[in-house]
Formats: structure tokens, sequence, C-alpha cells
């Protein structure tokens, strides 16, 4: 089996796994944290004046539908991600709020989308797993309008987001056998190198690239930390298969190596991402 099947499979099995579930089990924390990148790319929607709008990597479907919402009924935002049990979170919250928003449960970077039925694709930190990301932008533009806006954010690299790597680093004397991080490997910091990110949206055929740097604040309740230690990343994925009282031992741990980042009765962070725009050909290539 090649690189990329593999990484395809691993993708598959992790977030219809330990992750889909971890994602599921938090998506209230989730939501609230994420909130200002949610709103960068709204933004960039209504800037758009979009229609369609497809979401990639939706997850449960927040920024979907906070697009939806924007567009109103006479526009259509589409999520698609390669979890089962988040899309079908977002479908059962589709149902009740009867917002303009659709699923698709499949992978990006191989599904057969409607050539040209898109005016603008975002994306919330969902593009950094795709095991091909130069033929997952290929299927994307061929899936884009003429002309149609790319945004989407991804985090920039492990070192100027420690958050992120504290559970990790405070587990590791515990956990051994917790596995490193892989540079350029699919996986939340795959999309670190701004080098890389430009030639993969250049190889695949997007126009217009600008990549830049944004820092957000972040923040969710002090009193859910347990919970996103419980469940999250690396180490809550290991955690949610093992026993106590080794499982306690390890929350205690890493709980308290989030002290810095306690500010009253709030968690507070900063989120060093990249903002990545391009455009679609205004002659598009369907090739």
């Amino acid at each position: 089996m090649s690189a990329a099947p593999q990484a395809e499979d691993e993708q598959v099995k992790l977030w219809n796994g330990a992750a889909g579930r971890a994602w599921v089990e938090t998506r209230d924390v989730l939501e609230r944290m994420f909130k200002p990148l949610e709103e960068l790319l709204v933004r960039a929607v209504a800037d758009a004046a979009a229609g369609h709008v497809l979401d990639v990597g939706c997850g449960t479907g927040a920024t979907t539908f906070a697009v939806a919402r924007v567009l109103g009924p006479q526009g259509h935002c589409t999520g698609i991600d390669i979890s089962e049990p988040m899309i079908a979170a977002g479908r059962a919250r589709a149902a009740r709020e009867g917002l303009p928003a659709g699923f698709i449960c499949a992978d990006a970077q191989t599904h057969s989308f409607a050539p040209a039925s898109f005016d603008i694709i975002i994306s919330r930190l969902g593009v950094m797993f795709f095991a091909d990301p130069v033929q997952a932008f290929a299927n994307l533009r061929r899936a884009a309008r003429p002309d149609a806006a790319l945004r989407f954010i991804a985090w920039r690299g492990a070192v100027e987001n420690p958050f992120m790597t504290t559970a990790e680093r405070a587990a590791k004397p515990l956990l051994p056998d917790l596995p490193a991080r892989r540079p350029d490997a699919p996986g939340q910091f795959g999309f670190a190198d701004r080098e890389r990110v430009e030639r993969i949206l250049e190889d695949s055929g997007w126009d217009a690239i600008a990549i830049e740097p944004v820092d957000i604040a972040l923040r969710f309740p002090a009193s859910e930390l347990t919970r996103y230690v419980s469940w999250l990343g690396p180490v809550g994925t290991i955690l949610q298969g093992m026993k106590e009282p080794r499982r306690t031992q390890v929350i205690e741990t890493v709980r308290g190596a989030f002290d810095r980042y306690i500010h009253g009765s709030e968690i507070r962070f900063n989120a060093a991402c990249w903002m990545v725009a391009a455009r679609a050909p205004a002659e598009a290539a369907h090739g």
C-alpha cells in the first residue's frame, strides 16, 4: 500500500472512531472555543455575496450552520466530512432547526461533486488531513465555479501553538508510547509550512493565492477543562480506552499543566493560524 492510501485509511479510522466520538462529545466546548474563527469565515462568505457554499471538513456543522443563517432561504451551505458520527450530529441538528444546510459524509479529496457548483469553498481547520492534498484541492477546484473564492483557516506550527501540545508534553512521562507528530503528515499541523501550502494550491490549479498569519484569542470555560483533556487530541484518544486508576492519574497530571492558561473562570490561549485565500481560474480548467 502506498503512503497516500495508508494515510487516507488512517484518517477514515480516526475520524470514524476515537476522534469522531470526541468531537461529538465535546462539540459545545469546541463550538464556543472556535467561534472567532467561524466569524472570520462567515464574514468572507458575506463579502463574496455567495449563494452556494461548501464547508470542507465541517465536523458537526457549526460553521455550516452559521453560514446557512447568513445566506437565508435564498442560499444553501453544504458541509462535507469523512466522519459519520459528526455528520450524523450535523444532520440531526439541521432537522431540528430547519436551516438551509445539507451534509455529505464523504472524503472531499475524491468525492464526485457536481462540476462548477459552488460560489465559495471554506474550511475551519478541516483541510490539513488529506492524504493527497494536491488531489484534494484539485477536486475542490473542479467543484468551484469560475472565479469562485477559496477561504480556509489552518494551524501554523506546533511551536507557535503551545496550548495545543500541552497535554502531550505533560503526559509523555506517563505515556512513553504517545505517537510523535510527523511534520507535513496529515494532521493538525500538516499545513504549518506556508511555502508548502502555497505549492499545494498552485499545483492543484488555484490562482490569486494569499496566505496571511492570523493570531486569534480563543477561550472556553475553565469548568470544561477536564472534559477537554479527557476527550481531545492524542492524549484524549488514548484516555478513551484507558482503565482506572491510571486514567485519573493521567488526567490530573495533564490538567495541572494547563494552569498557566486559566484566567478566572476561563481558559484563554492564542491560536496561531494561516488565513488562506485563493480563487478558481476565471476560465475554469475542469480537467
